[in-house]
């Protein structure tokens, strides 16, 4: 009996959803948008978008080429997390989750006692699918399941056959079983480790799984490369401990009718207003602000770090905020930032160098009690009324163009009463938390703006090749190959203007 852990992935989740919510859909390719302009990139496709080689990155122009009657729909962030909690509950008649899920579209279950048994693992596979089926979920949104002695192996398994997939991996089969797998299939094996394992001679999953735990301690510069090796050998090493929060921010690629310098301006008023929320939340204050501004067109980034004493009210960190990108909104003025030719294409804002509330030493500005009684009101308006029912004048723009509202986090599933804004629009996931999904960012950052340049230049994107997949059934393992993705290029830092 070693299989301990049953790990639920559920396919092409936000398409997905958007299949279950319109039946014109269903049977349809459907390509997900963060906004709808033909400048974007695809964050999520369906199955059968997959098919015609559409997938997450891929150009609302391209994709079009590639399959003439794919349906383009905007992302809505609030209606993904409601049906993950009627997923959740659905699964969790059928067996308890192991701690909270990973994210929105995976969840850990721990087996226990019998259920380690193959045959009952198995059982209880088939029971969340039919469950999902019983509730009028399935087939429109269907889950792969991965059953093996440990989450690293049960997430692996779980994403080898991605269409209602079954796939089960004993301790007894490893690590052959893990053979035929590329290392980029392998969860933690990105572009940049890839480089890593490649530099250091290994090249091969089997090369991979004979080098000893000390080799590997020494790719990953530390603990996490025992960690690996353990879990190569399907042991479950233990738990993380919760760090405690470093940062908060946000980031959001701006719509087209934002990439101005008074819409870039207003969008990071508004993600600024929701870190410093959140920062309260978590009963911190800030030492530090961070903000980044990406240009289409241009390499280099404007960035700018703010130090400063302790503190967590908004009127203040607003007012920060304002200092910092006053020379970018004095160069759009005067016209020295060329507006046209490189306008704003993404933002970031993060509070960083955080302490405990308890910690605090001392306020920077005379009216700072003023300005934190005016933060508690506006907190509980909020609170009461919904989130948004009482802003800043300079956040106006965004929240009209419903720029930048709720999120979703690989790793975290938003809290609609506090994230999600009164009567947004839908908006796409949040990168902010993940450095897979800041990953995906970036790459997706590097799209757009390429997109747009072509769109501007008035060429054409070169067409990628359609990517193969080879599924696994239940007990069984086969070789996969993906691409490899490519890293997206990272502008320069320095002085733009």
């Amino acid at each position: 009996m070693t299989l301990r852990c049953l790990f639920v992935d559920f396919n092409s989740y936000f398409a997905s959803v958007e299949q279950y919510d319109r039946a014109d859909l269903r049977g349809r390719p459907v390509g997900v948008v963060p906004v709808m302009a033909a400048t974007t990139c695809c964050i999520a496709a369906s199955r059968e978008a997959k098919r015609h080689g559409v997938k997450t990155g891929t150009p609302v122009r391209e994709a079009l080429e590639r399959c003439p009657d794919i349906a383009i729909v905007q992302a809505r962030p609030a209606r993904y997390v409601e049906l993950h909690h009627q997923l959740i509950a659905a699964i969790e008649d059928c067996i308890p989750i192991d701690g909270k899920p990973l994210s929105i579209d995976e969840v850990a279950c721990r087996l226990m006692g019998r259920e380690r048994q193959r045959d009952n693992a198995i059982a209880i596979a088939q029971r969340i699918k039919q469950t999902l089926i019983d509730r009028g979920l399935s087939p429109a949104i269907r889950c792969s399941i991965g059953i093996a002695p440990n989450t690293f192996l049960a997430k692996t398994a779980s994403d080898l056959e991605k269409i209602d997939g079954l796939t089960v991996v004993e301790l007894a089969d490893l690590p052959h079983a893990l053979h035929g797998l590329d290392l980029q299939d392998l969860c933690g094996v990105g572009p940049s480790m890839l480089q890593r394992l490649h530099d250091a001679g290994l090249s091969t999953v089997a090369q991979l799984t004979a080098a000893p735990r000390e080799h590997l301690r020494a790719i990953w510069g530390g603990i996490e490369g025992e960690r690996f090796w353990a879990q190569l050998r399907g042991i479950e090493p233990p738990s993380r401990q919760r760090k405690a929060v470093g940062s908060v921010g946000h980031s959001h690629v701006l719509d087209p009718q934002m990439r101005n310098a008074e819409g870039m301006r207003s969008v990071m008023f508004k993600l600024l207003a929701k870190a410093a929320m959140r920062l309260r939340q978590e009963r911190c204050q800030a030492r530090g602000l961070s903000l980044h501004v990406r240009f289409i067109g241009r390499e280099q980034r404007y960035d700018r770090g703010l130090s400063f004493a302790a503190l967590d009210d908004t009127p203040t960190l607003l007012q920060l905020l304002a200092e910092a990108i006053e020379p970018l909104m004095r160069a759009a003025a005067s016209g020295r930032w060329n507006l046209q030719r490189h306008p704003p294409l993404s933002v970031a804002v993060s509070l960083i160098d955080l302490q405990p509330c308890a910690a605090e030493t001392g306020a920077l500005f005379a009216d700072r009690h003023r300005n934190q009684a005016l933060t508690r009101v506006l907190d509980q308006v909020n609170q009461r009324y919904g989130n948004n029912r009482l802003y800043f004048g300079a956040m106006h723009e965004a929240l009209a163009q419903g720029a930048a509202p709720m999120r979703i986090p690989f790793g975290h599933i938003p809290d609609e009463a506090t994230e999600a804004d009164l009567g947004a629009a839908p908006l796409v996931a949040d990168p902010s938390m993940d450095e897979l999904w800041l990953q995906r960012l970036r790459q997706f950052n590097v799209l757009a703006e390429t997109v747009h340049r072509q769109a501007r230049d008035g060429t054409e994107p070169k067409p990628a090749a359609a990517a193969t997949h080879q599924p696994s059934g239940v007990g069984g393992w086969v070789r996969k190959r993906r691409g490899q993705p490519g890293d997206g290029e990272r502008g320069s830092t320095g002085s733009l203007f």
